[in-house]
């Protein structure tokens, strides 16, 4: 119960940091959950991150089982309001806000400044999954066939979950 005042500031504050997608605030959430107050490793993290991407719905639902590890369900559910609702009402906000603004000079300076931003936080979340995620030449071959195939074909994202799947299965399953 201690933990609940934390895990809602936590998540809150991770909230705001998902310009461009959950994926931004990832290094964040690894530096809060992982190094400062250790609720989880980073194997643990990378794998929560790894089933919410596999789950359908949003990607970030995944924090729910953050607050479950930490708190149980009230802590499940305490940290998906936190980690929601905040950039709910500033989307709200901001899109009521922007209709408004349609005529304004500086909306199209605004958006060309932040997509740039929104890519950066993006590649940073990446990068930050794949230090832990990549952890020798089997799995940094399949991280780059992945996004190969997702470049350079319109393979279903789907069948390559799968297929990475099956070789984590049959390539980890003895360790």
């Amino acid at each position: 119960m201690r933990q609940l005042p934390v895990l809602a500031g936590v998540f809150a504050y991770l909230s705001l940091l998902t310009i461009g997608g959950g994926m931004s605030a990832f290094p964040e959430m690894k530096s809060l959950t992982v190094d400062v107050y250790h609720w989880l490793t980073f194997s643990q993290l990378i794998h929560f991150y790894s089933v919410g991407q596999l789950a359908p719905g949003p990607n970030m639902m995944m924090v729910a089982a953050i607050g479950e590890w930490v708190a149980g369900p009230l802590g499940a559910l305490l940290v998906v309001v936190a980690f929601f609702l905040p950039t709910a009402l500033i989307t709200f906000g901001v899109g009521r806000l922007w209709h408004r603004l349609e005529g304004w000079p500086w909306r199209d300076a605004v958006q060309h400044g932040l997509a740039p931003v929104s890519i950066g936080l993006l590649l940073s979340g990446s990068l930050t999954v794949a230090k832990g995620a990549v952890s020798g030449w089997l799995t940094a071959f399949v991280a780059v066939a992945v996004f190969g195939l997702l470049v350079r074909t319109r393979i279903n994202p789907a069948i390559l979950i799968v297929g990475s799947g099956l070789i984590g299965l049959f390539t980890f399953l003895d360790k």
